[in-house]
């Protein structure tokens, strides 16, 4: 029964051959990767000039200079010194510039000089704010003014043939 000699009334012998494994497309296997771990910048480092990138950046040290990421976390012991744009933004430290972002929290160890343009803005108690809140300005929806009734009583009424 579970000899390996095939059996003598058997004329095919079926082969199975295991099914190739696709290749996953770069796209699906950027999309299953682990998310990115923030680029800090320790309490020891002075940065002077702007930090660009798309990721998201914990400042500990100072940054004298425009901040643009993806996410940013100022420290408590954190400190920058120029304009800030980011989706969403974290301020346990000091900046002194305006900041641009979606969605900002300044915590109770906070101190912010500068206008906020924000989406959503809380604040803990302690966090200290000197400047503009301002609300990113969302575009009118476009609506079309009624015709006035003269007009409307003249598109209803149709001539008569005769």
């Amino acid at each position: 029964m579970f000899s390996k000699q095939a059996k003598s009334g058997s004329k095919t012998s079926a082969r199975i051959e295991p099914l190739p494994t696709p290749m996953a497309a770069p796209a699906e296997q950027a999309r299953r990767a682990p998310p990115k771990v923030a680029s800090l910048l320790s309490a020891d480092l002075t940065i002077e000039g702007s930090v660009t990138g798309e990721g998201e950046l914990q400042i500990d040290g100072v940054v004298k200079g425009d901040v643009r990421v993806g996410r940013l976390t100022v420290g408590e012991t954190g400190h920058v010194e120029g304009g800030v744009y980011a989706e969403a933004v974290e301020v346990r430290g000091r900046v002194v510039g305006a900041i641009t972002s979606k969605q900002v929290r300044l915590y109770g160890t906070s101190y912010v000089d500068g206008d906020i343009t924000h989406e959503q803005l809380a604040m803990e108690t302690g966090a200290f704010f000197q400047g503009r809140s301002l609300k990113f300005q969302r575009p009118a929806p476009t609506v079309q003014p009624a015709p006035p009734p003269e007009q409307l009583a003249i598109a209803q009424a149709k001539p008569v043939s005769g």
